[in-house]
């Protein structure tokens, strides 16, 4: 089992691999940062309707303006998230779609490997069956 592993591990492009590793991370990084900076938007402005019956809300248009590029600015910030989430799930796609397309490469090596092997045990077996039949 052992073995099975550490023929996938020496097959990895890992040179692609660790190639493709400073781009992934940095994406990786400023994802993160972008969402880490971000405070989630607040959910309702309780200062304003303390003292008002449930359900009676005040709001004046300046504070619905502002309300409103409020929102539009997180939904312009959530949008460029998902432009740098895209981004980063797409090399990460693509650096998985090469690694699976060596591990095929290496499966039908390691096939063609073994039928060579085969083919050259039941050589060397007749030989070794011949040799001891001439020879006894």
């Amino acid at each position: 089992m052992a073995i099975a592993w550490l023929t996938v591990l020496k097959a990895v492009p890992w040179v692609d691999v660790i190639s493709n590793a400073p781009k992934v991370a940095d994406g990786a990084k400023k994802l993160w940062g972008s969402v880490a900076r971000k405070a989630p938007p607040a959910t309702a402005d309780a200062g304003h309707t303390a003292g008002l019956p449930a359900g009676h809300k005040v709001a004046s248009l300046a504070e619905l303006e502002m309300r409103l590029a409020s929102a539009e600015s997180a939904a312009a910030d959530l949008h460029q998230q998902m432009l740098v989430s895209s981004e980063l799930i797409q090399q990460l796609a693509e650096q998985n779609a090469q690694l699976i397309a060596r591990i095929d490469a290496n499966r039908v090596r390691v096939r063609w490997l073994t039928g060579v092997t085969v083919a050259l045990g039941v050589v060397a077996v007749t030989a070794l069956v011949m040799v001891l039949g001439l020879a006894g």
